[in-house]
């Protein structure tokens, strides 16, 4: 038999940046992200390490060197590269997040409506493609956003829909707040 591991969630994402400020500027200044400590990158010293709270105990870290200078370029989006972050926002952050961005230098998608969730996209200074992304729902007490999602998509699947739409989200929050 496999042995299979079991995660617990999402631990941390770490990031290659360029200079300290550039980091700080962006992840704490323009998203919010409360800068928490630095130290060495412990298998490169000559490497920084800065850690970020995501506001819901998650760390975002980035590797900078004051040798490196931030220039923004098209990423690749090669198999096995990274596509997109995503943070999770409130309704009301999402609402403002166009203006914002706009107003501080970040050109952005202006808010996508997917069906469960609204999305907004921009680059950061180096040319990461960012996503804030907001549920449009509160689960049920006792239930997960990941059990709304699981039963809404077997409702859309049955009704041949191409995704997850308003009306499947609300039908499965009221399946699970009946079972």
């Amino acid at each position: 038999m496999k042995s299979i591991l079991q995660t617990q969630g999402l631990h941390h994402i770490t990031l290659n940046g360029a200079d300290k400020k550039t980091s700080v500027s962006f992840w704490q200044d323009i998203l919010g992200m409360r800068f928490i400590f630095e130290q060495p990158n412990l298998d490169d010293l000559d490497i920084n390490h800065l850690y970020f709270d995501c506001g819901d105990g998650t760390t975002v870290t980035v590797f900078t060197d004051e040798k490196r200078k931030p220039k923004k370029s098209k990423l690749q989006n090669d198999i096995g590269s990274l596509h997109h972050v995503a943070f999770w926002v409130s309704q009301s952050t999402i609402r403002i997040a166009e203006k914002n961005l706009s107003e501080n230098g970040f050109a952005n998608t202006g808010i996508k409506d997917r069906g469960f969730m609204d999305s907004i996209y921009f680059k950061d200074p180096l040319g990461l493609l960012i996503e804030l992304a907001s549920y449009k729902f509160d689960p049920p007490f006792g239930y997960s956003h990941a059990n709304v999602l699981e039963m809404a998509h077997k409702l859309r699947i049955k009704r041949g829909a191409l995704n997850i739409e308003d009306v499947d989200v609300s039908l499965a929050i009221r399946k699970l707040s009946q079972s």
